[in-house]
Order: structure tokens, then C-alpha cells, then sequence
């Protein structure tokens, strides 16, 4: 078991630099453009999976590494660089580990390759689950999937929303409804491949940031998908819905818990993405404080600015140690007996958004607007308090894991 350092070694130090170098030399320059445009950054992506960083294998390295440092490592470069084109980048890992996690090894093997394409034909794929009336509230899921035994094909129908790469990926990764009086037990993953049809793009929504990332909803009107499309087969669904029918009250809470654990171990992730923003308006502002004069003297001389600079780069410290501890944790099997990640998301998600509008508020008119970054990182700062569950939800998490209690 490594134990925990917040030193990295020469291998991670190398890594770091080289993702830093694409930050800074492609991200950095094409930022504010597909920010304007609104729209996907192909030729950002072609080039990251030119050099091997938008690729399934380095992602599993990093995921793989055993301090547990190097997920979000990469995760603070890529979005110091900009939060809409990092999300481009990463947005397919999120289909990518939801086959990984329920797939068996042929739908790996079968369709994480298709998500990501090559480096002459780059693809995307999509995760589907949040809907118009289930977000926070998953219970609300009212996608169906029904299954044709004829035909040995399932039938989808329903609406998702808020999905990444959602109407333009190759490969769509769909959570649904079948059975619904299983509760959570009750849901499955289904792949749908490309080109299948039924499924089409709905609201494509224009967002207040993070707007080089493409998010849409995703249609599904009478979709039909081979049977061993199911992620992990119906044999396994078969005996998981006969456990849950046998003792429906335990199993759910089970699979509450199950399903709690997996969010709290994704959730560092979002805070190395927020800690990524929140540096880079800091030294966006750290620059400006030292290179701006007023009333004959560079603006840090006062400690108006000064201080305000100590607290940014105290509080993004701050924030990194709790991301790194929580990335630590689950790499080595530590419970997380205080919700540790949900303090880490809720913690480095509320961190960006201040850091961010201070940044604005140091370079002042500048600040406000698109001809200074900070601008666009305020923007962008916003969706780490909502994506991936809410702030108020990571503080319940926190609240019913520190005193056992229900609280609503």
C-alpha cells in the first residue's frame, strides 16, 4: 500500500509537465475562440490523441497509478488550461467507465475502443443518465427499457438530459428503468452503438460556461438494441432483480450504499478540476497584481490586493490537500468514513468559484471582460458546485455520514 505524500515522484513530475506543455501550447491559445464558437474543439481533441493524451491507455495509467496522485494530477492540468476544452477531452472517460465498471470483457474490449476512435477518425462517447425531472433525485429515472425476448433485443424509450457529447458520440451509454418496483436494483446499462436509430439529439443547451463542451439531450423513441448490448449480460440482471424482489427493503439500501460509494469516488476528480480553474485565475491575477500600477506603484503593494492573494493561493492549497487526501483514499481502499470525497468536491468546487470572481475583481474593468481569461474562468467555475451532485448534496452527504442520522 503507497503511502500517502504530496511529493511526486520523477515519473508523475514528467507526466505533469508534459500535460502542462499541451495546457499551455494547444488548450491555452484555442480557449477563448471555442468558447465563442460553442462548439466542439475537434481539432483540440485530434491533436490531444495525436500525442497519446486523449486515449483510453493513458487514462487507465493514470487511474492505475498507485499513489493514487495521477487521475487528479492530469485533471488539474487539462482544466488550468481551460474547463470547456478539458471537458471535450475527458467527457468520453465518463461513458468509457461506466462500460469498464459493469462490462464484461468482451463489451470492453468490443466498444471502449470505438468510443475513442483513432487518430485519424477521433470519436466521442456519451453517458446518459441525469433526465429532465431525475438529477440529484435518481429514483425519478423514468427512461424504460423493455425487453423483446422474440427478438432478444431491448427496447429503450425516454429522455436524458444534461449529457456530455450527447446526439454527436459514437458510442451512447444509457441508464434505465427495468423494473421499477426493484428501486435502484431496478436500473441497467444499456450501449447503444452508432447510428442506431431512434436515437436522436434534442436541446443542444447554451450554457454559461464550459461552453466548448457540447451538452445536449438525448431522444430515445422506440430505440432497439441487441440483447448483449445490456452492460454485464441478463443473466446477471436476472439474479440481481431476484435478490431485490426477495428482500427489496435490505437489497435497496445496499445498492444505495454501493452506488454512494462509487459517486464519493469519483467525486475528487470534479475538485482536481475546480483546484486546475481556480489556479489559473490566481496566477492570472498574481500577474496582473504585479505587472499593473496605480497611483504610481504596482496594485500587489497594497494590501488590499496582497491579501487577498494569500487567502487565494492558502485556500487552493488547501483545496489540493483534500483532493489528493480523498484520491489516496480510494486508490487504497480506505473507507471514507467522514464522506472525505464529498468534502474534497464540495470543498475545491466552492474554492474555484471564489478564487475566480476574485480574480475579476483584482483586474477590475479588465477583469470583466472576454479580452482577460478570468472572465471566462469565472464562468466556468460555476459548474463545479452543480455538476456531479450539487454542493447541498455533498453537504448532506457530509452530514448524514458524520452523524448517522436522515437529515433532509
Amino acid at each position: 500500500m503507497a503511502e500517502f505524500t504530496m511529493e511526486l515522484n520523477d515519473e508523475q513530475k514528467e507526466v505533469r509537465d508534459w500535460i502542462h506543455g499541451f495546457a499551455a501550447d494547444v488548450m491555452r491559445p484555442a480557449a477563448a475562440e471555442w468558447d465563442e464558437r460553442e462548439e466542439t474543439p475537434w481539432p483540440v481533441i485530434q491533436e490531444a490523441a495525436k500525442i497519446g493524451l486523449y486515449s483510453l491507455d493513458f487514462y487507465a495509467q493514470q487511474f492505475f497509478d498507485p499513489t493514487g496522485l495521477g487521475i487528479p494530477m492530469a485533471m488539474e492540468e487539462l482544466f488550468w488550461g481551460d474547463a470547456g476544452i478539458g471537458l471535450s477531452i475527458v467527457g468520453t472517460g465518463l461513458a468509457a467507465v461506466g462500460v469498464l465498471a459493469n462490462g464484461t470483457e468482451e463489451q470492453i474490449g468490443t466498444w471502449v475502443p470505438q468510443m475513442y476512435g483513432d487518430v485519424d477518425d477521433v470519436k466521442v462517447a456519451a453517458f446518459c443518465s441525469s433526465e429532465p425531472d431525475a438529477g440529484s433525485d435518481v429514483a425519478a429515472m423514468r427512461t424504460r427499457a423493455v425487453y423483446d425476448e422474440a427478438k432478444d433485443e431491448w427496447v429503450l424509450n425516454g429522455t436524458k438530459t444534461w449529457a456530455t457529447n450527447g446526439g454527436i458520440a459514437n458510442v451512447h451509454v444509457v441508464v434505465a428503468v427495468v423494473d421499477p418496483e426493484a428501486g435502484s436494483k431496478g436500473h441497467a446499462s444499456f450501449i447503444v452503438p452508432p447510428n442506431t436509430p431512434g436515437l436522436s439529439q434534442g436541446q443542444k443547451f447554451k450554457k454559461h460556461g464550459i461552453r466548448a463542451s457540447h451538452t445536449a439531450e438525448v431522444v430515445l423513441e422506440n430505440v432497439r438494441v441487441p440483447g448483449h448490448c445490456l452492460l454485464g449480460g441478463k443473466e446477471k440482471l436476472d439474479e440481481r432483480l431476484a435478490r431485490a424482489r426477495e428482500n427489496a427493503t435490505r437489497d435497496g439500501e445496499r445498492v444505495k450504499n454501493a452506488a454512494m460509494a462509487t459517486f464519493e469516488a469519483s467525486r475528487p476528480a470534479v475538485g482536481a478540476m475546480a483546484v486546475g480553474t481556480a489556479r489559473a485565475a490566481y496566477e492570472e491575477a498574481l500577474e496582473y497584481a504585479r505587472t499593473r500600477s496605480q497611483f504610481g506603484r504596482p496594485i500587489i503593494d497594497n494590501q488590499g490586493v496582497a491579501f487577498q492573494l494569500a487567502d487565494m493561493r492558502t485556500q487552493i492549497d488547501a483545496a489540493r490537500l483534500l483532493v489528493w487526501r480523498a484520491s489516496w483514499m480510494a486508490v487504497t481502499g480506505k473507507p471514507f468514513t467522514s464522506a472525505e470525497g464529498s468534502m474534497s468536491k464540495l470543498f475545491a468546487s466552492e474554492v474555484a468559484k471564489k478564487v475566480t470572481a476574485q480574480a475579476v475583481q483584482i483586474l477590475g474593468g479588465n477583469g470583466f471582460t472576454r479580452e482577460y481569461p478570468v472572465e471566462r474562468m469565472h464562468r466556468d467555475a460555476a459548474i463545479y458546485t452543480i455538476f456531479e451532485g450539487t454542493s447541498e448534496i455533498q453537504r448532506l452527504v457530509i452530514a448524514r455520514t458524520l452523524s448517522g442520522m436522515p437529515i433532509r
